[in-house]
């Protein structure tokens, strides 16, 4: 940790050994885990659902219940053994000098409590603030997270906050009594690119300012290297590889580092020729019964032969760098994933007329009356939108929540019926076409949904799943012929046939995401909306649904409506972006042009947001306006870097070269004073 060593760190963790006791036997959770953190630095735990990483940070802080324990290892904070406080010296502990942030900051807030409750109880209930002072840290604090008028949000509920907010809340109340120690597990999860970087941004400026040491867990190397000095990978309960993260990123020296580095597109690097993603096949080993060699050896490309016999250690492979693999440990460097020289863009479609084409859509929700003489208020979800999508082409669609992205998708496959406005499918007007008339049309378009769990009956096998649509549209009849045809589709995803009798909890999320795809693909369509389809799902995950969306579009000429946050992802997978805001397109055009020169203002802070190690970023302020009252001009200028009176006059999207769109009076501006072109 390049610590001085007469200074002792604030938290050191030698050994630690977590189970969860069974009627099948000790699952080893965490498996031997060693690692410190002193004051002012900031280590990240990386690896793939199961690896331990969560577990480790309930280990951390004493939080695990029954049948979880932890049998073996050490854990000193501030020189203090954390194995054997008593219950009473944890609850002083947590929350004052060790404090956590959860996930999902709705599980971690009381929805019927105020905000201000919520805050300033751990700053009383530890006695570090009289209730006056502690009403005006909190509200200090929350001014300091970039939540806007402080002294009003304050007396809020959680639900009436938006997810970035939440967060926000979450790390004031983390950081509520100045912690010597803060976890954060999986902060940044399914949050916008912008909100992400803003979580990011507090987390290193508090890691400044306080001298707090942070450990941040997550599956994102990117936010991982936008925040720590170090990272240690996790696999199959034990760490595999600790260094300096910018070493790991450049140059992992395990191999599931390796693949978990390539994984995962990035935005600073050339695609590569067949836009493929590194993915580990297979899944990690069963904790009841972990392999004698290397836990990674049975999906591990490298391996050779004492990998399966022998268990490697914990070694360093060069200065300051350990890792637990022999082929390494040997000296043998792991090569470079991915081509270099690929611009970017693939052949554009040369079909004449659009597969897909939306002229000036719209789509207002009306909500209920307040009062019996209330004026009824409107939420304004979509508001004229223009696009095309072409045979065989991939249109990614991009902008923070509340942007109009799923609204958008559920009216092009007609879920909604549009305010007003044009949708042309094939040729055919449907906007306002009846059900009769659509029916036949959803052979024709399905959609894969982001929460797959959600959108599959829990009551059903996934063979009737998939057989359900072919039978209700009379593709095939029941019995031997649809349940041939659900293997098939199985297989075509990449899924055993033979696991068509299981229930959906029976599977992996994106084992889940899979089907959801099979289902989308029983019809033999000609176009699919996926909305934000991997936004939830771990990188190795990620990369398989990725590159299966690939193999499928090539096999079936596919056409793609692709939904997310991600923009790395939108730029490996799609040929052209859409660029949304408040329910309109601020920019629309071929992906590597977008990419390497955007014209709007709003798009070149989406992309300077994204997590690049030792990039600058632009600071967005605020948050976008309501929905329920849209801003007069243009909608971007209350936030807009570049915005001068001209913008109170709306910018037409018009095109400022062939096949780029943008709504801005001053198109690359931006782009090119402040992120270079």
């Amino acid at each position: 940790m390049n610590r001085p060593p007469s200074i002792p760190p604030t938290l050191e963790v030698r050994d630690l050994r977590t189970v969860f006791l069974t009627d099948a036997g000790p699952v080893r959770a965490v498996d031997g885990v060693s690692f410190s953190v002193g004051a002012g630095e900031t280590l990240g735990i990386v690896g793939e659902s199961g690896s331990g990483k969560s577990v480790t940070a309930l280990s951390l802080m004493r939080l695990l219940e029954e049948p979880a324990r932890i049998v073996g290892g050490s854990m000193t904070f501030q020189g203090r053994d954390l194995l054997a406080m008593r219950p009473e010296e944890l609850r002083a502990l947590r929350g004052d000098r060790m404090a956590m942030v959860f996930q999902d900051p709705m599980t971690g807030l009381n929805p019927v409590i105020r905000i201000l409750r919520q805050l300033t109880e751990p700053m009383v209930a530890h006695g570090r603030f009289t209730p006056p002072e502690a009403k005006q840290r909190a509200v200090g604090l929350l001014g300091r997270m970039g939540i806007t008028a402080p002294e009003k949000t304050v007396s809020r509920f959680p639900h009436e906050f938006s997810g970035g907010m939440r967060q926000r809340v979450m790390l004031a109340m983390g950081f509520a009594n100045d912690p010597a120690l803060l976890i954060a597990d999986e902060p940044t999860t399914a949050l916008d690119v912008t909100i992400q970087a803003q979580i990011l941004d507090l987390l290193r400026q508090l890691n400044a300012e306080f001298g707090t040491a942070i450990v941040l867990i997550s599956h994102d190397l990117g936010v991982i290297g936008a925040v720590c000095r170090r990272v240690a990978v996790m696999y199959a309960g034990e760490v595999v590889e600790e260094a300096a993260t910018a070493e790991v990123l450049a140059d992992p020296r395990h191999p599931y580092a390796w693949a978990l580095v390539n994984a995962v597109p990035r935005i600073d690097q050339p695609l590569g020729e067949d836009r493929r993603l590194v993915s580990i096949e297979g899944a990690p080993p069963d904790a009841l019964a972990l392999p004698a060699g290397c836990r990674f050896a049975p999906r591990c490309p490298f391996k050779i032969a004492r990998c399966e016999t022998e268990h490697p250690p914990l070694a360093e492979v060069a200065p300051g760098r350990l890792a637990r693999c022999w082929v390494t440990q040997a000296g043998q460097v792991l090569p470079r994933a991915g081509g270099a020289g690929f611009g970017g863009t693939r052949a554009a479609s040369t079909a004449t007329e659009p597969l897909l084409a939306v002229r000036g859509l719209v789509k207002h929700f009306p909500l209920p009356r307040e009062s019996l003489f209330g004026a009824r208020r409107v939420v304004h979800a979509v508001n004229g939108i223009d696009l095309d999508v072409a045979r065989g082409e991939t249109l990614g669609i991009v902008g923070e929540s509340g942007c109009g992205k799923s609204t958008l998708a559920r009216l092009i496959t007609r879920i909604h019926a549009p305010t007003a406005g044009s949708i042309t499918f094939a040729g055919q007007e449907i906007a306002t076409a009846s059900p009769a008339a659509i029916r036949p049309l959803r052979r024709r378009m399905q959609m894969v949904f982001q929460d797959p769990y959600a959108s599959l009956n829990p009551r059903m096998t996934i063979g009737d799943i998939l057989a359900e649509p072919l039978v209700a549209h009379g593709v095939v009849g029941r019995g031997a012929a649809a349940r041939e045809r659900v293997r098939d589709l199985l297989s075509t995803v990449g899924l055993n046939p033979a696991w068509e009798a299981r229930y959906p909890h029976e599977f992996s999320g994106g084992q889940r995401q899979r089907i959801s795809i099979a289902r989308a693909l029983a019809l033999e369509p000609e176009f699919i909306v996926a909305d934000e389809p991997i936004s939830a799902l771990d990188v190795n995950i990620q990369a398989q649904i990725l590159n299966l969306m690939l193999d499928l579009q090539q096999r079936m000429g596919l056409t793609y409506l692709f939904i997310a946050h991600d923009l790395a992802v939108v730029r490996h997978l799609c040929d052209r972006v859409a660029v949304l805001y408040l329910g309109q397109v601020m920019e629309s055009a071929p992906a590597g042009a977008l990419f390497a020169r955007p014209l709007h203002p709003y798009t070149g802070v989406l992309i300077s947001a994204v997590p690049v190690p030792g990039r600058t970023r632009v600071v967005l302020q605020g948050e976008p306006p309501s929905t329920l009252v849209l801003p007069t001009g243009c909608v971007f200028r209350a936030r807009c870097p570049i915005a001068r009176p001209v913008c109170a006059t709306a910018p037409p999207l018009a095109e400022h070269a062939p096949g780029r769109w943008a709504a801005c009076h001053f198109p690359g501006e931006f782009a090119h004073g402040e992120m270079g072109a």
